[in-house]
């Protein structure tokens, strides 16, 4: 008599750095909950700390300033990216042929963010031990070799996990679209293109009216 095997189970947050396609099908009639938000509030903190490093917010502000402005402003812009991207995503799937709703793209956004976890963690320690080095445009050259060290491998690690979130993005979305990956691939990089312009306007718009994106104290 052959022997009953139990289906393995899933556990989104662990087996999304692997196996996309499989958690974008377990969570497929799952609604929107608060590990969503969670991620999507880690995407945006880690987000704003990467904009302060490009802009050298180091230079002008402490570490526990520019923490605080990440904490602040980061969770919101990055719930609101999430509601924006799964709004222009959902429009522009069902324009290719896509079916998923805008639940599933809000869990596809939410979920191949997992690896931005690991980013923020990073961040932190890199920010602990290297203090306003890790918000420069560069290390200054007379920080201490290790520490110049920590922040390029800190940079490098954040591109890497960016890489690995931008990829899970694209399989899962072509999973929850049912669409074959180079169509899939295509859709998405079309919503990047207009979620970046829709960006760059506001950003023109906000300079124009003579505010600083990130306020020096």
């Amino acid at each position: 008599m052959a022997e009953e095997t139990t289906p393995e189970s899933i556990h989104p947050l662990r087996d999304v750095w692997l196996r996309p396609r499989r958690v974008v099908r377990e969570l497929a009639d799952t609604p929107i909950t608060r590990i969503d938000y969670l991620l999507g509030i880690t995407q945006g903190i880690v987000s704003w700390l990467s904009l302060s490093r490009a802009q050298s917010a180091g230079t002008s502000s402490t570490v526990a300033q520019i923490l605080a402005r990440a904490a602040l402003a980061g969770p919101i812009a990055g719930v609101l990216g999430l509601y924006l991207m799964s709004a222009v995503y959902t429009r522009l799937a069902r324009r290719a042929g896509g079916s998923a709703t805008r639940a599933q793209i809000f869990h596809v956004l939410a979920y191949s963010g997992v690896p931005m976890i690991a980013s923020l963690g990073i961040w932190l320690l890199t920010a602990a031990l290297a203090g306003r080095a890790t918000f420069l445009n560069g290390p200054p050259a007379d920080l201490q070799p290790f520490l110049a060290l920590l922040v390029r491998a800190q940079f490098l690690s954040h591109v890497l996990l960016v890489g690995w979130s931008l990829l899970l993005q694209v399989m899962a979305f072509s999973e929850a679209e049912r669409l074959p990956t180079s169509r899939a691939f295509g859709v998405w990089l079309l919503g990047q293109v207009l979620v970046m312009l829709a960006i760059l306007l506001l950003w023109i718009l906000v300079i124009g009216f003579g505010v600083s994106p990130l306020p020096s104290t």
